[in-house]
Order: structure tokens, then sequence, then C-alpha cells
């Protein structure tokens, strides 16, 4: 019994701790570096290379944030199921 309740507040700990909600978007400006954003988001789950820019996603899918980056630059951000 004593597992389950530790298992228990240890997934509430871990939901309730997630970077990703409408404080930490809003947080997120126009030409900020992977390292600012990564300090308000954490670590991206993704990112991909393509022709000069970065593309990276923080979540998964139905809930996250993408952000492209240009010569370290954000240019562009968006977010899905962020309350």
């Amino acid at each position: 019994m004593k597992q389950i309740l530790i298992g228990g507040m240890i997934a509430l700990l871990l939901t309730g701790c997630s970077k990703l909600n409408r404080e930490n978007y809003d947080k997120l400006k126009m030409g900020i570096s992977y390292a600012e954003a990564s300090s308000i988001l954490g670590k991206a789950e993704r990112c991909d290379d393509a022709l000069g820019t970065t593309s990276c996603i923080w979540g998964k899918e139905g809930k996250n944030i993408k952000i492209r980056f240009i010569a370290d630059k954000a240019t562009f951000f968006s977010s899905e199921g962020i309350n």
C-alpha cells in the first residue's frame, strides 16, 4: 500500500511540474536563443535541422510547443493543447 501511495505522489508531482504551460509559453519572445528557450521549457524532445533552420519541439502530439530558430534566434513559435 505504501508503494502505491508513493508512486501516486510521484506521478502527481511530475504532472504538476510540467513546463509546458501558458505562463512559460508567454515568456517566449521573438529572437530568443535555444539556450534561453531551454531555460524556460527544459530540454527539447526533438530538434531537426534543415536549410539553415532548426525546428524544435517540446512535448508530444496534442500538447506541445514548437519553435523555429534561424542563426540560433527564434523566428516562429506555436503551441498546441497548452492551457
